[in-house]
């Protein structure tokens, strides 16, 4: 099979995605780049997470092409392909709608700093893209002029897109901002958040680059 390993990964982050309240029923998707044939392992589209075997996972090349698999692949591939062109460092693409990410997404606004955490993203602001239709080549392009340099972009009345070297990195990061967005919200109904300064930020994410098990 194909890039099994890969659609291995995809079965198993799906459950995780779904079991975690990440997205409900078949709403977001998930996506693996292989650097060496250029190729994605995607999600396929409208089945749910529980229900993806390995075999249903789609390959496609970033041309929109697929190249294996007999099912139809995720609606948002555009969003996937657009990130590793853009993005050549990443393998892999996360999205979802989880609720707090997409109730501001909902309001057009951005996550801020409201907890360090979001230095994650390598920003201290998540932008919000700009509307357009699921699944168009309009809302690629809009995601990916509003990630920019972050690793993180809301989409407008939508939900959230995140990216990693890895898919757990990728997922870890969707947790994180779904988290951090739940901060900002709950900090709004409660009054006004205080949102930390780029200098502290700053630090923030340069202390992030030896954060965890340093490799030897």
């Amino acid at each position: 099979m194909l890039m099994e390993q890969e659609r291995n990964q995809i079965v198993e982050y799906g459950k995780k995605m779904s079991a975690s309240g990440l997205s409900s029923g078949t709403s977001g998707n998930i996506s693996v780049y292989n650097h060496e044939n250029q190729y994605m392992a995607i999600s396929p589209s409208g089945i749910g997470y529980f229900e993806t075997e390995a075999q249903d996972v789609v390959i496609m090349d970033l041309d929109g092409n697929v190249i294996d698999g007999s099912r139809k692949p995720s609606s948002e591939h555009n969003i996937h392909a657009t990130f590793y062109k853009e993005k050549p460092d990443m393998g892999a693409v996360v999205h979802t709608h989880s609720i707090f990410c997409s109730t501001l997404a909902c309001m057009r606004m951005p996550i801020e700093a409201v907890h360090y955490v979001i230095g994650g993203a390598g920003t201290a602001t998540v932008s919000c893209a700009e509307y357009a239709t699921f699944g168009s080549p309009e809302l690629a392009k809009n995601a990916i002029a509003a990630c920019k340099e972050s690793k993180a972009v809301l989409l407008a009345n939508h939900g959230l897109v995140t990216c990693g070297i890895n898919l757990a990195k990728a997922f870890g990061l969707a947790v994180n901002m779904e988290f951090v967005a739940e901060m900002q919200w709950r900090s709004l109904c409660a009054g006004k958040p205080v949102v930390l300064d780029r200098k502290e930020m700053a630090h923030v994410m340069e202390e992030f680059k030896t954060y965890g098990q340093i490799k030897k």
